[in-house]
């Protein structure tokens, strides 16, 4: 949580937010339209994502107030994310989303400014909500639906259970 409470800018904050927080990819997450987030329902319909394929997936109430936070400073009509100006303005005419550069870069700058010495990206943190669920005791099923994947295989790597496979404990599971 302190590489993301160290990001000052809030659309970059809200981003990354919601990527871990939902376990969504990188480009899933800021092609985010404002339709795609269901705040009745407390899930984010993540359309044609890896595969050309849809899944909703639970959204926090804090993740839903920081976005709501977040897009009352553009009140795009489109892009949750949209890209802004040179001058970092002007996103209300955006055309486009947020480049996924940008993302990266702040989430880089602020691994290094907490003192995290590993080799994290973005894609880190759908890692670590797969692995946070499965910690919960979420089923191992429902924690792939949820990251979109085909195959258990795919959910297995990103939890970092394959080993635990070869020995039979993940049968206790």
């Amino acid at each position: 949580y302190a590489v993301l409470n160290n990001i000052r800018v809030l659309r970059h904050r809200a981003c990354l937010s919601l990527i871990y927080s939902c376990g969504l990819r990188i480009s899933e997450a800021v092609s985010m339209k404002t339709s795609q987030i269901d705040s009745k329902r407390m899930v984010v319909h993540v359309q044609a994502g890896k595969g050309s394929r849809d899944r909703y997936v639970p959204l926090p109430q804090s993740t839903l107030h920081l976005l709501r936070r977040h897009w009352k400073t553009h009140r795009h009509p489109k892009w949750l994310f949209p890209a802004p100006g040179r001058s970092g303005t002007h996103e209300t005419q955006a055309t486009r989303p947020l480049p996924l550069s940008s993302v990266q870069t702040v989430f880089k700058k602020s691994l290094k400014e907490v003192g995290i010495q590993k080799d994290a990206h973005v894609h880190t943190l759908r890692h670590s909500y797969a692995t946070h669920l499965l910690e919960e005791g979420v089923d191992i099923r429902i924690i792939s639906e949820y990251l979109g994947h085909r195959s258990l295989d795919s959910t297995l790597i990103y939890t970092h259970l394959t080993p635990l496979l070869r020995h039979g404990v993940a049968d206790t599971i």
